[in-house]
């Protein structure tokens, strides 16, 4: 089963343009958003020119990129697996969470070991958190039929509230007398590397590519990969190819979640370097655009990470050199996912009008009129 990797754009003389569906939403959102930057009175030129500029103008614009784009990265992996094996996993914000109450649990416990090893532990715990969080919906998903998405949204307000326990007194992971409530600093053992210095990206960057490189070469060399591409396509066929769908549900939604807690132990361990209560906002949701305007690809998932990391990172140059409020950046993003739902809409309505026709045309020659 192979992957589109072409759009057909309706009504353009069946026009084929490879990988461009993202591209094209991004351009017509970026178009878009001109008019409104427009309409407030501002330079759209010099607008984005200044958003570039606070994106990739310089080391330390970056560095800031790439700091916004790593939670983005690794939680839109998340999803991407599940999406691969058709499952829609909602729950990173929640996963997020899981993944930073244990990786600062074993990152605030002093153990006699070698610091890389310290770190490593910590990295895998918080994987293990978020997989862990994942057991109900996978387990309600693959024995008892009920939508991942319902249980893994429900599960991202418990796992808020658990944190905001974990991190208020007397709880053992709370700092004793903090003004605001979290966890005692990471030791430095196991904080992840600074990238570049005198910034705060960390190494979970560097993790995150690599992971979506290594996702891409399992899913699409490997019998575990071709498995899950297999269920994402057709469930009845996976089975009837001897496919254990049940097994595998379960494992993709656990791998799924643990990679939603690998995007919790980047906040931890590398940027805030303490549990705090409320840690991240919305992050998980974003999460879902990315794996979305990607289309589930792997290596798709780290140029919108980045895309969406770029536009974060710039709004603020923007608003002091443009004056264009912040707010645009989450405008262009969602106007962006907006596009890319209506080219995949389109696209079925496409292909639906061209089977009808050939239907058509079938019954015409077997009647023979």
């Amino acid at each position: 089963m192979k992957s589109p990797k072409s759009t057909t754009l309706i009504g353009l003389g069946g026009l084929i343009i490879p990988y461009a569906r993202p591209l094209l939403a991004i351009i017509l959102a970026m178009l878009v958003s001109a008019v409104f930057i427009f309409a407030r009175g501002a330079n759209p030129i010099e607008a984005y020119k200044a958003m570039l500029l606070g994106s990739f103008g310089s080391v330390a614009a970056l560095a800031n990129t790439g700091v916004r784009a790593t939670p983005l990265l690794l939680g839109g992996l998340a999803v991407a697996i599940g999406w691969k094996a058709g499952l829609l996993n909602v729950g990173i914000e929640g996963q997020i969470y899981l993944g930073g109450i244990f990786s600062a649990a074993v990152g605030i416990t002093p153990l006699p070991i070698p610091p890389w090893l310290h770190l490593l532990l910590a990295i895998i715990a918080g994987f293990i958190g978020g997989a862990l969080w994942g057991l109900i919906p996978a387990f309600l998903k693959a024995y008892r039929g009920v939508s991942e998405i319902v249980v893994t949204l429900m599960l991202n307000y418990v796992a808020i509230q658990l944190t905001s326990l974990v991190v208020h007194e007397p709880s053992p992971l709370a700092k004793k007398d903090a003004f605001f409530p979290q966890s005692p600093t990471i030791l430095p053992s196991t904080q992840l590397p600074i990238l570049i210095k005198g910034t705060s990206l960390h190494a979970g960057l560097i993790i995150g590519v690599l992971l979506g490189v290594l996702i891409y070469l399992i899913l699409r060399y490997t019998n575990f990969g071709f498995r899950i591409r297999m269920l994402g396509g057709n469930i009845n066929a996976a089975r009837y190819a001897g496919v254990r769908v049940r097994i595998m549900i379960f494992v993709v939604i656990l791998i799924s979640a643990g990679f939603g807690g690998l995007a919790g132990v980047g906040e931890v361990l590398g940027l805030k370097l303490a549990l705090y209560d409320y840690f991240v906002v919305g992050l998980g949701y974003d999460s879902i655009a990315v794996a979305l305007m990607a289309n589930g690809h792997p290596l798709g998932v780290i140029a919108t990470a980045i895309f969406f990391g770029a536009l974060r990172a710039g709004a603020g140059k923007m608003q002091v050199v443009a004056g264009v409020e912040t707010p645009i950046a989450a405008v262009i993003q969602a106007l962006a996912v907006v596009f890319v739902i209506a080219f995949g809409f389109a696209e079925v309505a496409r292909v639906s009008w061209r089977e009808k026709k050939e239907e058509v045309a079938k019954e015409v020659i077997a009647h023979g009129e």
